[in-house]
């Protein structure tokens, strides 16, 4: 199972970044990929999210690796592990899927001096952030197919990653862009799942 992980760990890796980067470049003649996180100014909290962001990907990466190498699994349970794949597929799918939603506006990163349009329609309508909802679903399926303390701390980074990212780097950067109208969103759309987080 751990090989089947880490091969699902490449493909979401390769949707979630590569290939949608390729798309956007395709279809747009830009990639999408945008100066912040790792390159932020250093301590800020845009920096501590690309770095706990990154650790995230590396624990992920590690994760499998360590049970190939032999490291004791927290469980064996067989079912869990399936699950675990089915769970995992959902979240590559959908954070595939709500990255196509968003369309030409899709960034990785926050430019303070770029205006970008707000996406409301499809997966947006209910969640604000359903691509980094589908990057936690991924994230669990993962961890319960190698269900070992390397992939539960990827997961735990994942998500307070995606915490920081969100509420102090792009709520405030939308807040400012679209003023009234992304906060008449806000009130109605989840942050992370439907009607939680409602601003």
């Amino acid at each position: 199972m751990a090989v089947a992980a880490l091969s699902m760990f490449i493909v979401w890796f390769f949707v979630a970044f590569v290939a949608r980067s390729i798309i956007q470049k395709r279809s747009t003649g830009d990639s999408g990929i945008r100066a912040g996180g790792l390159r932020a100014a250093a301590g800020s909290i845009e920096w501590w999210a690309g770095w706990i962001f990154a650790l995230a990907l590396v624990t992920g990466f590690a994760a499998p690796v360590a049970e190939i190498a032999r490291y004791e699994p927290m469980t064996t349970h067989s079912w869990l592990r399936g699950l675990g794949v089915i769970v995992a597929a959902i979240g590559i799918m959908a954070t595939f899927l709500a990255q196509l939603n968003m369309g030409s506006e899709w960034r990785i990163g926050v430019d303070t001096d770029e205006q970008t349009g707000l996406v409301t329609h499809g997966a947006y309508r209910a969640i604000r952030n359903p691509i980094f909802t589908a990057m936690i679903v991924a994230a669990i399926g993962l961890a319960m197919m190698v269900p070992n303390p390397v992939s539960i701390a990827a997961t735990i980074f994942l998500v307070v990653a995606i915490e920081l990212q969100v509420r102090f780097v792009e709520e405030p950067h939308l807040g400012r862009l679209h003023g009234d109208e992304y906060r008449s969103y806000a009130s109605q759309a989840g942050r992370l799942v439907p009607r939680l987080g409602r601003l």
